[in-house]
């Protein structure tokens, strides 16, 4: 069987944070993931941007998904990076830890939102089916990113997503990115940076400017 693995692409002696980045993938598949798959690769000037954007204070961590699918109730890249975050507790004890996570990687950072560990999210075009449930807990900051042409995951779930973690409390901004399409590489500095200045910002208690909703 294949097994997931987390990849310190940023090591810090004595972070401030972790920013952990979580790639997209498909609906239901059992093939391994790997290293030059589009979902990956895609992700990795997110984690160069963070890194930084961080200016040595924040250690970023990639994980590589056992497999490519969310595979239903199995939930797969939740129990993955549930086992992830065990490991970052481990390395750097009562760290804040934010996640950045795009289409499949963004639903699984939303289902996780209510881990307490985890300060701040950065969901991109954020995969959210209808029993999507919202998550949340006291001081937790969420960027919703979705980009208006996006035909693979639905900007109006988003939206309707980001207004439900609000109510239930949690520090929500949600931007449209007009123009813009699933794969986020029409303007993609503007996603590397907004994205890394959200959580670099929120994660070292430096917000970067307020996001119209």
């Amino acid at each position: 069987m294949p097994a997931s693995r987390l990849l310190w692409t940023a090591e810090v002696d004595h972070p401030r944070a972790v920013v952990l980045v979580l790639h997209g993938g498909k609906s239901r598949s059992r093939q391994p993931v790997r290293s030059w798959q589009g979902a990956v690769l895609r992700m990795v000037p997110f984690a160069n941007a963070v890194a930084s954007a961080g200016d040595g204070q924040i250690a970023v961590a990639f994980l590589r998904y056992a497999v490519r699918g969310w595979n239903g109730a199995e939930q797969s890249p939740v129990a993955d990076t549930r086992l992830a975050l065990e490991q970052i507790e481990a390395k750097y004890p009562g760290v804040p830890i934010g996640l950045l996570g795009h289409s499949m990687g963004g639903r699984v950072a939303l289902h996780l939102a209510d881990d307490e560990r985890i300060a701040a999210i950065a969901a991109l075009a954020p995969w959210v089916e209808g029993q999507d449930q919202p998550r949340s807990h006291p001081g937790l900051h969420v960027l919703f990113m979705h980009g208006s042409l996006d035909r693979m995951t639905s900007p109006r779930a988003s939206r309707a997503m980001a207004t439900a973690m609000a109510r239930r409390g949690a520090d929500v901004s949600y931007e449209s990115v007009r123009g813009e399409s699933h794969a986020m590489l029409r303007q993609a500095s503007r996603w590397h940076r907004e994205a890394a200045a959200f959580l670099v910002g929120h994660l070292l208690d430096q917000p970067c400017r307020t996001l119209t909703p």
